[in-house]
């Protein structure tokens, strides 16, 4: 179960939003194991394992890393838009720094800029051993919710 600071509790549950719905990694996410663990405007974080996420040689597959980084990007985009937004991703690019066969990794996503229409956020993955295994940057297109 994701844990949420107080402020985002507040300001979604206000609008009738169900967080842990809205603001999960989605059925992708759910299929790679990634399970959100803090979110908040300023830092989300999760962890993914390894097993079950590997290329043929057995080490993480980038794209995975890639799912990982893009859905604490959209997290924290989307708490920054608030309930009245949403966010798109538009831009994503990772490096990848070392490779991991085993075990667990951890994402935590950090904003670089929060405007009024975009979002760009810095997620560094690292291992259980707190290597960085990889550097994301993700930016997000904030646009108005659709009403119904």
């Amino acid at each position: 179960m994701t844990e949420f600071s107080p402020e985002v509790v507040e300001r979604f549950n206000g609008a009738g939003v169900d967080l842990e719905k809205l603001f999960s990694a989605g059925a992708l996410g759910e299929r790679m194991g990634v399970e959100v663990l803090y979110a908040s405007p300023e830092r989300v974080t999760a962890s993914m394992p390894v097993e079950g996420n590997t290329q043929p040689y057995g080490l993480l597959h980038g794209g995975a890393s890639a799912v990982l980084a893009e859905t604490l990007g959209s997290i924290a985009a989307m708490l920054h838009g608030g309930p009245e937004q949403i966010a798109v991703g538009v831009d994503l690019n990772v490096t990848h720094h070392r490779g991991v066969r085993s075990g667990t990794v951890t994402g935590e996503a950090l904003p670089l800029h929060r405007g009024r229409s975009t979002a760009t956020y810095e997620i560094s993955i690292s291992d259980e051993e707190g290597r960085r295994v990889c550097t994301g940057r993700l930016t997000c297109m904030i646009r108005p919710a659709k009403r119904d």
